[in-house]
């Protein structure tokens, strides 16, 4: 297995989507007073929103900087936790598909990047494998 350029261009693709996305629920979070009343109908506190949007904010720096794939793992975990938790939520006070639907959209985008960020990880450590196996072949 090798990284495709293919693989690559839709990893960054998807995942400046899910990003842009996220990005923009953060900065609804912060600025915008329906979503306000929507966390107050929620039952949340206003301080959980704040607290949630800059969290939101830090994951899509761990998710674009070239940093360790460990923080990578971790900021994925917690779009996830927040994506399933939005879906619960909104099911939790009887909202429609059109309330949950936008974070079940951004679920899709979250699963594509982590299945494409998964992949490419997983393509320098086989790409090491088969060249292990080449030199004991020829040996």
């Amino acid at each position: 297995m090798y990284r495709s350029k293919g693989t690559v261009i839709a990893f960054w693709a998807v995942t400046a989507v899910f990003c842009l996305q996220i990005g923009f629920t953060a900065y609804a979070q912060l600025f915008l007073p329906q979503v306000t009343d929507a966390f107050a109908h929620f039952g949340f506190p206003d301080y959980f929103r704040v607290q949630l949007a800059w969290a939101k904010l830090a994951g899509i720096v761990v998710l674009l900087a070239p940093l360790p794939a460990r923080l990578k793992e971790w900021a994925y975990a917690a779009f996830a936790l927040n994506i399933a938790f939005a879906i619960t939520a909104h099911f939790a006070v009887g909202d429609g598909f059109a309330a949950w639907s936008w974070a079940a959209g951004t679920g899709v985008l979250w699963a594509l990047s982590y299945f494409l960020w998964r992949r490419l990880q997983a393509a320098p450590a086989a790409a090491t494998m088969n060249k292990h196996s080449r030199e004991l072949q020829a040996a």
